[in-house]
């Protein structure tokens, strides 16, 4: 057992000085069977300690629910076994470039709720996930002989409140639940920040990725006491759907860890090892500014972050200037590299044998329909990540109007009377060619991923303002949701027939036989728009409009021999696309 303490300048193990060398890696997004194999990277790297955040909405989907909140404490042993300590973040609010910023749309969609706040429609589900979050955390700190030496409390919350009353009782109920080691908070090193987030009593810590010394300075003024920490080293970046590709030159960023480290600074790298968004729980940016009131800008499935050590656990230059600089900080040699986890060996291609167009899906596995003067929201229909049909009648007869989706959120794609009308988004939200009537019109809305940061987290999805013909409302909506989870889940109850003889959209059924399973991606040249599945494990999304242009597959997932694929279209292929291909990455 072991004492890990706060002191006048630096971290406290048993009374000796301590450095934390520290580096993200998410344990949700990386497959269990590779967390070893990563871990062993970090250490290789000259790293002693790792930090995750916790995901309360993968591990509650609905209330009163958990699925596998067990994952945290399998990594945190898993950490223990690696040699390393760990900082664990549990929000309830992460950010992470996650869907709705680790938050249940249970709890952000509730009419009247005001997240992040002392709201008590907030905070007792708070309680509630806590209570059971923390029995994974409790038993692993480092005085019960656990890894676990630093828990934050909630994240970031300087970004975007001044409740420090709701600070105040977060981390009165971390303390409640046997949280015994020191709580932190972390900001961004503006005065505004710090004083909105950080806790008289708490240790604070601030997130940049350049100008150490100044960004210090700035918190020195606020703490003229207490080690010095930055909690998220930006050493990378994410990347968005129709973006550009985002890079740090390496040598500029060891410069910059530099930096940290000459400041006496303790620091984390944000991000050590990114991995994979799976199961398409990417979140969404607005972009706009200081205020984020600007267009979606949709997260990519891959969280790569051009981090030290990529998606596929390689290590990439970056790594290599970074373990240079961390080599200083210890007095033996570092670790070598771990061995490389199998890969595949023969590229395979995909051959699909059987498809289900989106309504027979959606009559197989989707919720109750229902009806309403205007169109439910996601929110409103129980729909975590995937798609909603809305249905309504044009009355007649009348002439051809323009038809709007007010209020749209994302991306849809209507039909009129059968016939595909074209794709609307939430910038351009209506059709090009007017709508008589009468006419039957159906809308299908996807989730591109709920808002992570900023004003506007938290906002509900589907069509949030009505259907308009001119400038009439269309009332009578019917709407019917379908979630991503009841794919893997409900399946075989999917009525399959022949391959369309077009692209059409749909849920393709299809199989690859793999020899040499291993760590592989995915490629879908001639595909618009969807989602993979192998052997039931969500992939994520994927989307011709890049930049990201393959799936990575993670090699346990694979298996000898035959394994199943099915991928869910949502707005057509080219009619001549080749098949799915497997490489080796």
């Amino acid at each position: 057992m072991s004492e890990f303490t706060v002191g006048e300048s630096d971290f406290l193990l048993d009374g000796r000085p301590v450095r934390l060398l520290s580096g993200a890696l998410h344990y949700f997004r990386v497959h269990e069977g590779h967390w070893r194999h990563r871990l062993a990277m970090l250490r290789a790297m000259g790293l002693n300690c790792v930090e995750t955040y916790v995901p309360w909405n993968l591990h509650r989907p609905a209330p009163g629910g958990n699925r596998d909140v067990q994952a945290l404490g399998r990594f945190l042993d898993a950490v223990r076994e690696a040699g390393l300590w760990a900082i664990v973040r549990p929000g309830p609010y992460i950010c992470a470039e996650w869907e709705n910023g680790g938050l249940p749309p249970w709890v952000t969609g509730e009419a009247g709720t005001r997240v992040r706040t002392r709201d008590e429609r907030y905070l007792s589900p708070v309680r509630s996930w806590f209570h059971h979050l923390m029995h994974e955390v409790v038993p692993r700190q480092v005085d019960r002989g656990g890894p676990v030496v630093l828990v934050q409390v909630e994240n970031e919350y300087g970004s975007y409140g001044s409740d420090t009353g709701y600070l105040q009782e977060l981390a009165g109920l971390l303390r409640a639940e046997g949280v015994t080691v020191p709580l932190c908070t972390s900001d961004g090193p503006e005065d505004h920040m710090l004083t909105g987030g950080s806790l008289p009593g708490v240790l604070a810590t601030v997130n940049f990725g350049s100008h150490a010394r100044e960004a210090f300075a700035t918190l020195r003024r606020h703490r003229p006491q207490g080690p010095l920490m930055c909690m998220e080293f930006w050493c990378g970046w994410f990347d968005h759907w129709a973006g550009e590709h985002v890079v740090r030159d390496p040598e500029e960023a060891a410069g910059a860890l530099r930096e940290i480290l000459e400041c006496g600074a303790s620091v984390n790298l944000y991000m050590a090892h990114g991995g994979t968004s799976f199961g398409g729980w990417a979140g969404a940016n607005r972009g706009g500014g200081e205020l984020h009131e600007g267009p979606l800008e949709p997260d990519v499935t891959s969280y790569d972050y051009d981090a030290p050590v990529d998606e596929y656990g390689r290590p990439t230059e970056k790594f290599w200037r970074f373990r240079e600089v961390l080599a200083e900080y210890h007095a033996e040699p570092l670790p070598g590299l771990p061995p490389p986890p199998a890969r595949l060996s023969v590229p395979a291609e995909v051959a699909f044998d059987g498809w289900s167009s989106l309504g027979e899906v959606l009559e197989a596995l989707g919720g109750e329909e229902r009806a309403a003067p205007v169109p439910p929201t996601f929110e409103d229909l129980h729909v975590t990540r995937g798609l909603v049909r809305y249905e309504v009648d044009v009355p007649g007869p009348r002439q051809p109007y323009p038809l709007t989706l007010r209020g749209l959120r994302d991306l849809a794609v209507v039909y009129v009377d059968g016939e595909r009308a074209g794709v609307v988004t939430e910038e351009e939200p209506r059709l090009k060619e007017p709508v008589g009537g009468p006419a039957r019109v159906e809308v299908w809305v996807e989730s591109l991923g709920r808002v992570n940061y900023g004003p506007r987290f938290g906002e509900t999805k589907g069509i949030t303002g009505g259907i308009l013909h001119e400038r009439q409302y269309l009332h009578g909506v019917r709407a019917r949701g379908l979630d991503l989870d009841a794919l893997p889940e409900g399946g075989s109850a999917v009525p399959f027939g022949e391959l369309p003889g077009e692209g059409a959209p749909g849920l393709y059924r299809g199989a690859v036989v793999v020899r040499g399973a291993g760590d592989a991606r995915l490629e879908l040249p001639g595909w618009t728009r969807g989602f993979v599945w192998v052997n039931g494990f969500g992939l994520g999304r994927y989307w011709s409009v890049g930049p990201q242009r393959s799936l990575y597959v993670p090699g346990p997932v694979l298996r000898e021999g035959r394994n199943e694929v099915w991928v869910l279209e949502l707005q057509e292929t080219d009619r001549d696309r080749p098949a799915p291909r497997l490489l080796p990455v």
